[in-house]
């Protein structure tokens, strides 16, 4: 992006240089006046072969003669080497003449031999202290060497000397910009206008240093004059599709960088940024090759190295990704995005150490990299580390606070520390900055669930708001070529982030294993995962799908686009507003039948799906004016768990042998609200001596031990009846339910994962019926499972039934040892009854399709 000084500006400073070069002198060594005078015209006429010819002759005859050698190194100006002899003698035999060492330090710089050309500089200085141009062509060889102070002084010495000197002005402005001060040298650059409004390479690096101050809008504009004055100024093509890229105007940047390649090919640098800009815009192929074709001109550009490696993970190739990072830091091993962005392919691949290792390498190379923060946040909070997330999501936004993505981030962990009302404060923020991010209005939108005071049309009007974003950008299909055939084979496309080690994941696999097998013939299974990571579930989820297509790396157009072309009958979306959704694609329609199932508790709010399936207990009918989607009941449960594959067996009831009940809730602690810790404290109060278990991702945080026990000790319960534990891996989580006597579930939000593991473990879960769809989910669970007894119309009866179970030691020990039994041949583990209601009610969607009336 940065310009220096051009070929033409050093050709003009050195002539400057030169200005005055050749004079005759009296020596009896030297050629006589009348020579020496054609050896003058023969210089000033441009003569240079001739000049060069007669030059040599005389150094023959007059090898002692200064001018003679002085003459011939002008002659030779453009064969550095052979003039760099010659000008090396001339100084050695007149060490005094200013000319010769001037013309030695500018073929000292052509040949790159800068700390030789800054000597011979500074000799010709002491000869002709008061030679601007000269002060200038040392100020721009100080540059060279790094030494951006030395460059400062110089220019501002020959600016002294001589104010209407144009490139010295120029590159000062240079040097004050590397030295990072950015308002002095738009300064330096005016000035150099003011004397030369038509100097194109003044007005370029005059909008790099408005760009780096943030002043994209005149950026662009000295972009734009450049160009006017210049227009085959490819740099200034590249420069201006920078500034629009920043500005969010790809498409003209796209154009820019074109124009800068017409004119030269082999630009690495605008190859490179036109990558960045069709990453940009999610062209990901194209923004690969763009990459490639920059390494082409240019093998050893690390910049494009780590830019492949962006372009590669967004394609979600994260592994050949990394290989691109780890070449960039081959070259440059101080590239702080590459560390960054290598930190972030790590963590895609789940290796989560390196990825943290990565970003803080990229943190000490550029403490203010706002984006290796948020990332660092993003690794730290995957780890449970809630508080050093938020720390790091707040030192993103004291260096830019209008930093979109960490606002949304800082969000989630403050969502997941339970502090809601900060959540959606931020949440509110990144969309005040960038209104149609969708991650973030999905992130408004999810928290809701956690509210329960917010009205119900007030939810609907904010998931609408979701669908007018989402719907602008959509180009809605409005006809299918699907044939409208009831009983033909349907294609079922899912779409999801979570078909893994997840619970869309656990609940969805034994469906598909069973709709496999019994609706061969009648259903394909296509499945669209939302994100790259794969573990043993996805493999065995795979394997019961007949199609598997990544939708990594595509936009939402192409998606759609894939989706009809697939001929998708029937589209599913799995996530709802939770993380890696595609509602976005679902908003362009793309399959005639389009469905929200299992990952959500609430209206999507996009008009384009057509159905939420739900069930008779989890939705009441007055509820139904709340979603924008028609509801389509299954007969008994809308969910169906696949039982996990571990060897736990059931414990004996804690109670009998602790002498105390033990109350227990492996839930999320965003749903322990105010209300959830008042009612639960009412319970430990009412049965003496219980205690209760709580195990969370956050209580790795000691400050959310902290703040939990904080919470129950202002309801008189202290902090020894309170166990409090974090994250195990899977196995060792469930085998934790054998240290629990009766689980509690949280309202608004109840659990769904979590209480069908805890019923499975044997372990009863008492839930407050509510009102709303979400609400009901334990109702739902807890119907079908054949418990209607613990579920409680209020919390005054929730108080109640918990101490009628717990004062029952031995119908609670009959009930766990056959609880899992009775839940495996329940609608809630029956895969095979579940999936002919599920094919069934898929049928019936499809026929209203193909039959309206």
């Amino acid at each position: 992006m940065k310009s220096g000084l051009t070929a033409s500006a050093a050709q003009s400073l050195m002539q400057g240089a030169e200005a005055g070069l050749l004079n005759p002198v009296k020596d009896v060594l030297a050629p006589s006046a009348s020579d020496q005078n054609q050896l003058i015209a023969l210089f000033n006429a441009g003569r240079f072969v001739e000049l060069e010819g007669r030059a040599r002759n005389m150094v023959e005859q007059y090898p002692e003669c200064g001018f003679v050698w002085k003459v011939l190194g002008a002659s030779l100006l453009v064969q550095r080497r052979e003039a760099l002899a010659a000008l090396k003698m001339a100084t050695e035999l007149l060490p005094d003449d200013f000319e010769a060492h001037s013309n030695l330090g500018a073929t000292f710089k052509d040949l790159g031999h800068f700390g030789d050309a800054a000597a011979s500089y500074k000799q010709a200085l002491k000869i002709k202290p008061d030679y601007a141009e000269v002060h200038g062509n040392l100020g721009f060889v100080f540059q060279d060497l790094g030494q951006r102070e030395g460059a400062v002084v110089s220019f501002r010495r020959a600016l002294e000397i001589k104010p209407e000197l144009v490139e010295a002005h120029f590159n000062f402005g240079n040097a004050l910009k590397e030295f990072g001060r950015l308002d002095d040298a738009v300064t330096a650059y005016r000035r150099a206008l003011e004397i030369k409004p038509d100097y194109a390479e003044a007005h370029s690096n005059l909008g790099v240093a408005l760009q780096d101050l943030g002043q994209l809008d005149d950026a662009a504009a000295s972009y734009r004059w450049a160009l006017e004055i210049k227009s085959d100024f490819a740099e200034a093509h590249s420069n201006l599709g920078n500034v629009l890229q920043d500005l969010g105007q790809l498409d003209d940047a796209v154009a820019s960088y074109r124009r800068a390649l017409k004119i030269r090919p082999d630009f690495a640098m605008a190859h490179n940024n036109l990558g960045n800009a069709l990453k940009d815009l999610r062209q990901f192929d194209d923004a690969v090759a763009s990459c490639r074709r920059a390494l082409e001109c240019q093998l050893d550009y690390a910049e494009a190295h780590s830019n492949l490696g962006n372009a590669l993970q967004a394609l979600g190739q994260p592994h050949d990704a990394i290989v691109s990072y780890y070449r960039a830091l081959e070259i440059k091993p101080d590239l702080a995005e590459a560390h960054s962005n290598l930190g972030n392919a790590c963590q895609d691949i789940g290796q989560r150490d390196d990825a943290v290792a990565s970003y803080c390498r990229a943190l000490q190379i550029n403490p203010d990299y706002i984006k290796a923060h948020s990332n660092l946040g993003n690794a730290l909070k995957e780890f449970g580390y809630l508080d050093d997330a938020m720390a790091s999501y707040r030192r993103a936004l004291v260096i830019k606070p209008e930093f979109v993505e960490a606002n949304s981030n800082l969000g989630v962990v403050l969502q997941d520390l339970g502090h809601l009302a900060d959540a959606e404060t931020s949440y509110r923020r990144a969309l005040r900055i960038k209104p149609r991010f969708a991650e973030a209005h999905s992130n408004l939108l999810f928290i809701h669930n956690y509210q329960s005071d917010r009205p119900a049309d007030v939810l609907l009007a904010e998931a609408r708001g979701f669908e007018d974003l989402m719907s602008r950008q959509a180009r809605v299909y409005e006809d299918w070529p699907n044939s409208p055939v009831p009983d033909r084979c349907l294609r079922v496309g899912l779409v999801s982030g979570d078909l893994r080690n997840h619970p869309v994941g656990y609940f969805i696999e034994g469906v598909l294993a069973a709709l496999r097998a019994q609706a061969a013939g009648r259903l394909e299974l296509i499945a669209y995962p939302s994100h790259q990571r794969t573990d043993a579930v996805t493999e065995r989820i795979k394997a019961n799908c007949q199609g598997w297509h990544s939708t990594v790396g595509l936009t939402d157009e192409a998606l759609a686009r894939r989706v009809r072309e697939d001929g998708i009958d029937i589209l599913i979306d799995l996530s709802g507003h939770t993380a890696h959704n595609r509602l976005p694609m679902f908003a362009w329609k793309p399959a005639p039948v389009q469905v929200s199932w299992l990952g959500y508790f609430a209206t999507t709010g996009v008009a384009a799906i057509d159905y939420l399936i739900a069930d008779p207990w989890t939705l009441p009918e007055s509820e139904e004016a709340q979603f924008t989607e028609k509801i389509w009941r299954l007969p008994e449960t809308r969910l169906c768990f696949t039982e996990p594959e571990v060897d736990i067996e059931v414990a004996p009831l804690p109670a009998q042998g602790n002498g105390y009940i033990t109350f227990g809730c492996f839930n999320n602690l965003s749903k322990l609200n105010d209300g959830v810790v008042a009612l639960w404290a009412q319970v430990l109060q009412a049965v003496p001596k219980s205690r209760l278990y709580l195990k969370a991702k956050q209580l790795n945080e000691a400050s959310v031990k902290q703040s939990i026990s904080y919470r129950f000790s202002a309801h008189g319960i202290p902090a020894e009846r309170l166990t409090l534990e974090g994250p195990e891996p899977r196995e060792n989580y469930l085998a934790a339910y054998n240290r629990v006597d009766i689980a509690l579930d949280p309202f608004p939000f109840p659990g769904g994962t979590t209480s069908v593991e805890s019923l499975w473990m044997g372990v009863p879960v008492l839930t407050l019926a509510g009102e709303r769809f979400l609400s009901r989910q334990g109702v739902g669970i807890l119907k079908n499972a054949g418990l209607p007894e613990w579920i409680a119309t209020d919390t005054a009866d929730y108080v109640k039934r918990a101490v009628e179970h717990a004062g029952d030691l031995t119908r609670l020990a009959t009930l766990r040892h056959g609880l899992r039994q009775q839940v495996l041949a329940s609608p809630i583990f029956d895969a095979a009854r579940f999936a002919g209601h599920f094919e069934a009610a898929l049928r019936g969607m499809w026929g209203q399709w193909c039959d309206p009336a």
